[in-house]
């Protein structure tokens, strides 16, 4: 006979969980019991939104579920933007809820929610475990749900008493993979197309990639003189500094590749999507019917023609994909490779920095000055604001698994997915940027990051202003200025009252030195640029955006 709480701690066990991460509540004290037990690293939390937005990190780097536990009521409302995230981000994720005891249920008891209608919408499967005796089932089906087709979050609620109760249950095993493979047929459609084509772009995105899909891909391209651009925040799937890149297919796309995306006469878009921000609202590829020759790869058959119709549909993962079509060469020489090389020079001119614009901080200097220091493996992460327009487009991601970034545009998610990153991969340097407003959405996980001494560094670009909000302010009603005005925390400060290493940065100069002792504390550290809010954007100010109204 086995508890409730230990069958799930087993399970997670068996299917090779290292980690989870929580904000711990009466409701699940079976799980933490067995969990005391047990080689699986527990990471406390500060905030159930971080503790989520951390499994999400996690999933999204390893490509294996990231693990959360949250309470009841507002412990598990509060972790839901982490669960947003990972559905619109195809990242594989399991929270577990505790839930009120069986007897309670339908009565509206302390902090009870029905999770099932609450997380529906939001969640790829979300669900209540009633008798304990069916965990090692249905975590079995949680790990392939979160993990099969498109990946997506999988919620699952743990009734108190359920957790508590003994019973004969079979050994958790781990779950089956379950991987989609391309058609010999479809293979052979799209090398026809490719030999047939004189524009052609290829676009990846999505999950379901590692390291040697990565790499496989990369052989496609040199193969058949591929451009290749990277969907929005998915910027780690190839080498920027390749001669095959063309550069990123998100918001502020460079205007000479959206131009060259809309002239191409074949599309191969693998992996992604292609929603609003990656398509420019619908624009680069025309919905439901493409200009172009779609060939569209997606591990999932629901999302072949649910937006755009494909000339030719490949239901595979990038992986199978990648691996199965690498093995085909072009019976010519290309004759776009000029093309290609054209694209890439262009990319690497609008990927350099400029160096002036108002105010005494240039961030322009500071991206030159990370890209001279920050080694190919560094994890970047971030949230959304207008601050990430100088990570996107400036730092030049080489290699896989670097890049923590929601394509949902969720603020707040750098910090938390910071500490998550160095948790999985504590040899690695870990980098957060986050704009003043988004840092104090989460900033309290740097007192994670202390707590169990993972050494990442924040930079904070304070600008006393919810700077997206504010520019689209001022475009839409100039000197109306209302709602976007921040006073914030002297943040380095902050750093030190939490037992971390804080600088602040007011001159250029000034962020070289302060980032080199923060590296070199060993602690995590917070490094606050404070940054003249006329900089709202690389190209313009925000005096600018209002006289050309």
């Amino acid at each position: 006979m086995i508890t409730g709480g230990k069958l799930i701690v087993e399970a997670l066990e068996a299917n090779g969980v290292e980690r989870v991460y929580c904000v711990p509540g009466e409701s699940y004290l079976a799980v933490l019991d067995a969990l005391h037990d047990s080689p699986i690293q527990t990471i406390v939390c500060r905030q159930e939104g971080g503790a989520a937005m951390m499994a999400d990190c996690a999933g999204r780097l390893t490509g294996k579920p990231g693990i959360c536990f949250v309470t009841r009521g507002p412990g598990a409302t509060n972790a839901s933007p982490g669960i947003h995230i990972a559905r619109q981000d195809s990242i594989p994720l399991i929270m577990f809820i505790g839930q009120v005891a069986s007897h309670a249920k339908e009565r509206e008891a302390f902090q009870e929610v029905d999770y099932r209608a609450f997380f529906g919408p939001i969640a790829k499967w979300a669900t209540e475990i009633d008798d304990a005796a069916r965990i090692p089932e249905i975590l079995t089906r949680a790990f392939s749900v979160a993990t099969s087709g498109r990946p997506g979050p999988v919620v699952i609620s743990l009734p108190e008493d359920m957790l508590t109760s003994l019973v004969e249950a079979p050994q958790a095993l781990p779950f089956t993979p379950v991987e989609a493979r391309p058609g010999e047929a479809e293979l052979a459609e799209l090398e026809r197309l490719l030999a047939g084509a004189k524009r052609p772009f290829a676009i990846l995105g999505g999950s379901r990639w590692d390291e040697k899909a990565v790499a496989d891909f990369r052989a496609i391209a040199e193969a058949w003189s591929l451009p290749v651009g990277c969907s929005f925040r998915r910027q780690m799937l190839f080498d920027h500094l390749h001669p095959n890149y063309a550069g990123d297919v998100g918001i502020g796309i460079n205007p000479k590749l959206a131009t060259r995306i809309k002239e191409a006469d074949l599309i191969l878009l693998v992996g992604g999507r292609f929603g609003e921000m990656p398509s420019s609202d619908y624009t680069l590829m025309k919905s439901p019917y493409p200009d172009q020759t779609l060939v569209h790869v997606h591990p999932d058959s629901g999302e072949l023609g649910r937006v755009y119709r494909p000339t030719v549909a490949i239901n595979a993962s990038p992986a199978a994909f990648a691996e199965a079509f690498a093995a085909r060469k072009p019976g010519n020489t290309p004759a776009w490779a000029d093309d290609t090389a054209a694209l890439h020079e262009s990319y690497l001119a609008w990927s350099t920095p400029p160096k002036t614009g108002p105010g005494a901080v240039q961030m322009g200097p500071i991206m030159d000055y990370l890209e001279s220091v920050l080694p190919e493996d560094a994890i970047l992460t971030n949230g959304a604001g207008n601050y990430a327009t100088w990570v996107h487009r400036f730092h030049r991601f080489r290699r896989f698994a670097t890049q923590g970034a929601p394509t949902s545009g969720s603020m707040g998610y750098g910090t938390p997915a910071a500490v998550a990153a160095k948790a999985t991969f504590p040899e690695r340097t870990v980098v957060a940027f986050a704009g003043d407003g988004c840092f104090l959405m989460n900033g309290q996980e740097f007192a994670t990051a202390v707590q169990y001494d993972l050494p990442i560094i924040v930079v904070v670009v304070n600008n006393g202003i919810y700077g997206t909000i504010r520019m689209h302010q001022e475009r839409e009603y100039p000197g109306r200025v209302e709602g976007t005005d921040l006073r914030n925390p002297d943040f380095a400060a902050l750093a030190r009252a939490y037992g971390g290493h804080g600088e602040t940065v007011e001159t250029t100069d000034a962020f070289a030195p302060a980032f080199e002792r923060a590296n070199a504390s060993g602690k995590p550290a917070i490094i606050e640029i404070k940054l003249d809010p006329e900089a709202i954007t690389p190209a313009r100010t925000l005096t600018d955006i209002r006289e050309k109204r």
